[in-house]
């Protein structure tokens, strides 16, 4: 039995100084009293009980563990599972609808750019086709103002021989009645004639 010096002075006999408050001072615990008190943990007598209530303990422990603790754990993981599964499901069903919006836009973007082009094309054909017809047009008018200079000429040429000739036979008769006195006008004439055809 584990003895402290504090009980064995309470427990002195009173003819060793007992005061007042029952503590005897001036007595020592025996040597042997106090080996006697070992740490129990640390007394060889105390083993096999010591290692039956630590079974017992480890026994309710484990069991503690297998029908409390574990549950809970596996339940917090099994419920962390799905929602890391449910979470992972969600991004690849985002993933692919931004993919499929991604997609869609691009094909818009195409079909924008197919669109624009035909516009654009559509816009350079009306644009040749009308400066086609202007050019077209312009050439019309300038060719009829050119067949109207052309017979215009034609005509100022036509009447301007027919005074050439008449101017001819007159300047011819002029200077042959210079030259010689006296001109036939038919022979003038016929002369003009002959040299201008």
């Amino acid at each position: 039995m584990f003895v402290t010096p504090a009980y064995g002075q309470e427990t002195a006999p009173a003819d060793q100084g007992a005061t007042e408050t029952g503590i005897v001072i001036g007595t020592e615990v025996p040597h042997e009293a106090v080996e006697e008190g070992l740490f129990p943990p640390f007394n060889p007598e105390s083993f096999a009980s010591q290692l039956v209530w630590l079974a017992i303990t480890f026994g309710l422990f484990y069991l503690f563990l297998k029908r409390v603790a574990m549950p809970r754990l596996a339940g917090i993981v099994e419920t962390r599972s799905g929602k890391i599964a449910g979470d992972l499901d969600q991004a690849a069903r985002l993933k692919e609808e931004a993919d499929a919006a991604v997609a869609a836009y691009e094909q818009e973007l195409a079909q924008a750019r197919a669109g624009a082009m035909a516009i654009g094309q559509k816009a350079r054909e009306a644009a040749e086709a009308e400066a086609d017809a202007a050019r077209k047009k312009v050439e019309t008018e300038l060719d009829r103002k050119l067949a109207e200079a052309e017979a215009h000429i034609t005509s100022i040429k036509s009447s301007a021989m027919k005074d050439v000739g008449t101017i001819a036979e007159s300047t011819a008769s002029a200077i042959i009645e210079q030259l010689v006195g006296k001109a036939d006008k038919a022979g003038v004439a016929s002369a003009v004639k002959s040299v201008a055809g």
